[in-house]
């Protein structure tokens, strides 16, 4: 495993996205347009109609990379087909919301409970199989400190809430064109590199053929966007991340990676948090947060490429842990 075989992965995602991505626009166009929120920012009631369910293309192009650099440079199969069971069934789970909303035109789309409870399950039996068998066991790793500590029987609950932040949290990353899929790009090319680094080639190429296929996928989901991922691609994103990021016990480099994910979801629950203690007061004109710099005046491409930039500078610290 080197840098010519991540780039290889890489390139072949980014390959298979663009050209599934391609075919899937006009077929999503027909029956899957995007509804846009009447009290969003006003300059994307014009998005209206766009094709969403774009993940599909990224959730196929990533699966066919990384299994194909596995069989052929080498490395744990078990591992990648672990992690790309999460990716898939988070996906899944994006996908029947998705269904719904777009195509079956029922707004609620899947209820919360059903649509929690389904990611609770994908979790705890991630977290199970990794306690029990997985080698690190119940070991956390402590960025900064270079030690593991034993979570013990926390093992299990501090894993399921750690995906089930990440997922949600990319998921309302995805919120403006190219903001989810760009920022995704440069944190999973991070957790590549660690793969890399630390010799575990499944995570490595997993991560890879995440990044070629967002790339791909940015192709055609750069402003002004021809088609949205939708929750098939966010919560699969999330969710395969998270997975790829914890089989390395590196699950704490996402709050410095991931940063940007942690602040769009922390805006949520800080704007829910005090409009109920205040009495309808808000702390951001809107939230996330890159709907809060949309209103501040700043042009949606702006808000997207200072979020690519802060990433970028996210993963340059999460480097120095590494």
């Amino acid at each position: 495993m080197n840098y010519i075989s991540i780039g290889i992965t890489i390139l072949a995602a980014f390959l298979v996205s663009v050209v599934l991505t391609k075919l899937e626009i006009p077929v999503l166009r027909r029956k899957a347009g995007q509804n846009i929120r009447e009290d969003g920012p006003e300059s994307h009631l014009s998005k209206a109609g766009t094709p969403s369910m774009g993940g599909i293309s990224i959730i196929l192009g990533t699966c066919a990379a990384a299994a194909a650099a596995v069989i052929w440079f080498g490395g744990s199969i078990s591992e990648l087909l672990m992690i790309m069971l999460v990716f898939i069934g988070f996906g899944l789970i994006g996908f029947f919301d998705d269904y719904l909303k777009v195509i079956k035109k029922n707004n609620l789309g899947l209820r919360a409970y059903q649509k929690f409870g389904l990611q609770i399950i994908i979790s705890v039996a991630l977290a199970v199989y990794l306690a029990n068998y997985s080698s690190g066991s119940t070991n956390v790793y402590i960025p900064g400190a270079d030690i593991y500590v034993d979570f013990g029987i926390w093992y299990i609950p501090f894993i399921v809430f750690a995906v089930l932040a990440m997922t949600n949290a990319v998921n309302l990353t995805d919120g403006l064109d190219g903001l989810a899929s760009g920022v995704t790009v440069f944190v999973s090319l991070f957790f590549s590199v660690a793969g890399l680094t630390y010799g575990i080639a499944s995570c490595a190429y997993f991560c890879a053929a995440v990044c070629g296929g967002c790339l791909g996928f940015l192709v055609f989901n750069r402003n002004p966007a021809r088609i949205f991922m939708g929750d098939t691609g966010s919560l699969a994103l999330g969710g395969g991340v998270a997975a790829a990021a914890i089989v390395m016990k590196l699950e704490l480099l996402l709050l410095i990676a991931g940063l940007v994910y942690v602040l769009e979801a922390l805006s949520v629950v800080i704007q829910v948090g005090y409009f109920k203690l205040s009495g309808g007061k808000r702390i951001f004109k809107m939230a996330p947060i890159h709907h809060h710099f949309e209103k501040c005046g700043y042009s949606e491409r702006a808000v997207v490429a200072g979020f690519w930039i802060f990433t970028i500078i996210c993963c340059a610290v999460g480097f120095i842990f590494i």
